[in-house]
């Protein structure tokens, strides 16, 4: 049976994985049915998210309906390795380097140009694109399994609160995802910090783990 058979037929299952120490056979099955098309519930440092392939147009749509999020609302991605912006981000500021230094990985979202060619729902027409290394072991292990740069959504519906344990997760999403890899109770909280580096001075969007007088003054310091 092909991975993608598997993705249409088996929706929902559900795999236990180590939060430290994921295991390669889990991670790889992941990482095939992402790059069969389909979505996966996957931990991050504070919350679960659904990741599928960044760069599939009807992978990043059916992470959209199963989150009811609206279309104009676009969605970050998480990398392994910072030089994988190269292909999503059409040019990195020194204050974006700078951030990355610091701050990364997890706990900041990077706002920056987005590159061409991505799919538009990934954008949402805005020409940005968030950008975030992976910071949770399971996480970092996928994205780097996978090859690519995947969603990092969180899996609830929009609007609604992220989930911290599967348990919680929205029964609509726990049907509609293709499997479920569950590292247990996750610490919660906000989330990344979101900040936007495309005009002058940088704009926080959303403090979350990173105080915003933090990246305040790392701009300071580079001017």
């Amino acid at each position: 049976m092909s991975a993608r058979q598997r993705t249409s037929r088996s929706p929902g299952r559900v795999l236990k994985v180590d939060p430290r120490k994921p295991d390669p056979g889990a991670i790889g099955r992941a990482a095939e049915l992402i790059r069969a098309g389909g979505v996966v519930c996957y931990p991050t440092r504070c919350l679960y998210g659904l990741g599928a392939d960044a760069r599939n147009a009807a992978a990043v749509e059916k992470v959209f309906a199963l989150k009811q999020r609206p279309a104009t609302m676009a969605l970050l991605v998480l990398i392994h390795r910072p030089e994988e912006m190269a292909g999503l981000a059409a040019r990195i500021p020194r204050l974006a380097r700078a951030l990355m230094d610091r701050f990364w990985p997890g706990r900041l979202t990077i706002v920056l140009e987005a590159a061409e060619g991505l799919p538009a729902p990934l954008t949402a027409g805005t020409g940005k694109i968030g950008i975030r290394l992976a910071g949770h072991p399971v996480a970092s292990a996928l994205v780097s399994a996978f090859g690519g740069p995947i969603t990092g959504t969180s899996a609830n519906l929009s609007g609604s609160p992220g989930c911290v344990e599967i348990p919680g997760l929205d029964p609509g999403i726990r049907n509609g995802v293709d499997l479920v890899l569950d590292a247990g109770r996750l610490k919660g909280g906000v989330g990344s910090t979101v900040v936007d580096v495309t005009g002058e001075k940088p704009v926080v969007i959303r403090e979350g783990e990173v105080p915003k007088a933090e990246i305040l003054a790392v701009a300071k310091e580079i001017g």
